[in-house]
């Protein structure tokens, strides 16, 4: 199992633009083999402000189906979509578990 923390600072004037990108794409990725979680979070702050991040949180059976889902055509197109949406690269975190 590998778990996926993807964490991306969205311009603030594009996140609902970006919220609605992942509306078309998750449901895609969720049929995908192996994804068992592909859940995007907002970030609030303490006192209930939206915050202009958006973190994908992933689960998939193995690295090797992660690896199948980073190189789909799928893929190249999301990235090409929000390329102008967000403030930089996200921040990955591809974690499994210490503990078997």
């Amino acid at each position: 199992m590998i778990y996926v923390v993807a964490k991306a600072e969205i311009r603030p004037e594009c996140l609902d633009a970006y919220l609605e990108v992942l509306k078309e794409f998750v449901p895609q990725v969720l049929g995908e083999e192996g994804c068992i979680r592909y859940e995007p979070c907002v970030e609030w702050s303490a006192d209930g402000v939206r915050r202009p991040f958006v973190t994908m949180m992933e689960t998939w059976e193995s690295k090797a189906c992660l690896d199948q889902h980073l190189s789909t055509p799928r893929m190249q197109e999301f990235r090409a979509k929000i390329a102008d949406m967000r403030t930089g690269a996200a921040d990955l975190q591809i974690l499994e578990p210490a503990l078997h």
